[in-house]
Formats: C-alpha cells, structure tokens, sequence
C-alpha cells in the first residue's frame, strides 16, 4: 500500500537517533494523551506508527495500561522499541502502514500520535484502526495556517503530506465514523522550543530570546483562556481528540 520510495523513506531513519530530542517531544505528547484519557482505564495499547518508542516508554514508565504492543514502518524504529526495555511491551513489529496484524476490536485504546500527517492513504488507516479498537487518541500538529502554500518544502523536510486544522480533522473523523469524546489543543513549550533553537539549530542563547519565548507562550495561553475555544486553536501548534466508533456510521448519498 504505500510507495516503495516513500516507506525506504523512513527504513533507516531511526539509526540516526537524538535521545534527548525525541524525549523531550515525547514528555508533552504522552501527557496529552493522559489527560483526553482521564477517567479512562484500558487494559491494552497499541502504538500505530510507534516511531522510537519514546511515547510508549513514558507511559509505561507511568503505569497507563497493564500491557503495550507497537507497530512501525521503519525497522530501524521497531528495533530502537525493542532496545528500550519498555515494561509490559508485549510485541513490536514492523507493519505496512495500513494492515493492523489484529483481531476486531483487540485492543481498548490505539495511540496515533503525529502519524497522520505522515500517511499517503489517511482514510484506510483510520478504517482499520476503527475495525481493531474500541477508542483511539489521534494528535495531530496544526500545520495548516497562513502562508502554508510556501512552506511545503518546509513540512516535506518533516515527512509532513497532510496538512491539519482542528476543524479538518474533526471532519475527516467524522466522515469516517468516529465521534469525539475529548479533545485539547496545545501549544509547543518554551523548553522546547529553546531545545529546537539553541541545541538543533545551535542558536547563540540570550536572555532577551528566552524572554521573548516565555512571554509569547504565556500571552497566547492567557488570550485563549479569555477569548475561548476558536482562539486557542488558532494559536495551537497541536490537536489531540480521544474518539470512538459513532454509534451511526455515515453514508455516502
């Protein structure tokens, strides 16, 4: 199902590993999904487009669920996983990007945290991910703002194909039959995103850049809790929805 050239792509991208980086990412985006998962016990997790194992390897760390399994594209990806020594991970396996190697209704939650914008065929993965579990948490970066148009070699840098809002997510979502019980936007942290200038990009640090970070984040949060909901998506730099299947799936004409 995907292109041959597109999923050598990602074959080796693992090798090159930043610990700390991927770490850091992956500190926000498990906490993102414990908390649109608050209240919510599951007994088993499957991690589509598990990456490194850096989400998992948190949440186990916190004792989300009893037991974890990963699917990946990239091998290199799926041995890191494995390298990780991630409590109660059951299997890791290598998939096709789209074939969920699983029974109907296996699992009580699948994660798909910052895959989608990744996958040529976004609709078959969603239909194999509601076959195989009872809910699912999707985030997704909100990358579909102004001045998008220049920027594609930008978010083709990032292996990003598809391009987010809030609103188009939770269309697609619902074209295909999912309901959104939860969801929350965020905005990128300033520890983050001084690790992405000063360590990624090898920036000189300043005091007045740091002021500058912190005082941009902290008045887009104040803003979006005053103006509401439509106003903190606009600032958000990502999106994450706990869904389930829709009691009535939809139906073309």
């Amino acid at each position: 199902m995907i292109g041959g050239d597109y999923k050598t792509a990602y074959d080796q991208f693992y090798q090159q590993h930043d610990e700390a980086w991927r770490m850091l990412g992956a500190k926000y985006k498990a906490q993102h999904i414990i908390d649109v998962c608050k209240g919510l016990t599951f007994k088993n997790v499957l991690e589509v487009g598990a990456g490194d194992g850096s989400i998992l390897k948190i949440l186990s760390d916190d004792n989300f669920a009893p037991e974890y399994q990963a699917v990946e594209i990239s091998g290199s990806g799926v041995d890191y996983i494995l390298s990780r020594g991630i409590k109660n991970l059951k299997t890791a396996q290598v998939f096709d990007g789209y074939k969920l190697p699983f029974a109907d209704d296996s699992f009580d939650l699948i994660i798909l945290s910052h895959v989608l914008e990744h996958v040529e065929h976004e609709r078959i993965l969603l239909r194999e991910i509601k076959r195989v579990a009872k809910r699912c948490v999707i985030e997704v970066p909100r990358d579909y703002k102004r001045g998008v148009d220049a920027r594609i070699k930008h978010f083709l840098a990032y292996g990003h194909i598809n391009v987010y809002t809030p609103t188009s997510l939770r269309y697609l979502l619902a074209t295909e039959g999912f309901e959104v019980e939860k969801d929350l936007t965020s905005m990128i942290e300033p520890e983050v995103t001084k690790f992405n200038m000063y360590v990624n990009q090898k920036k000189h640090k300043s005091l007045l850049k740091n002021l500058r970070i912190t005082t941009e984040f902290m008045v887009k949060t104040i803003l979006g809790k005053i103006m509401g909901e439509k106003v903190s998506e606009q600032f958000a730099n990502a999106y994450t929805v706990l869904c389930k299947k829709a009691a009535n799936q939809p139906e073309l004409f």
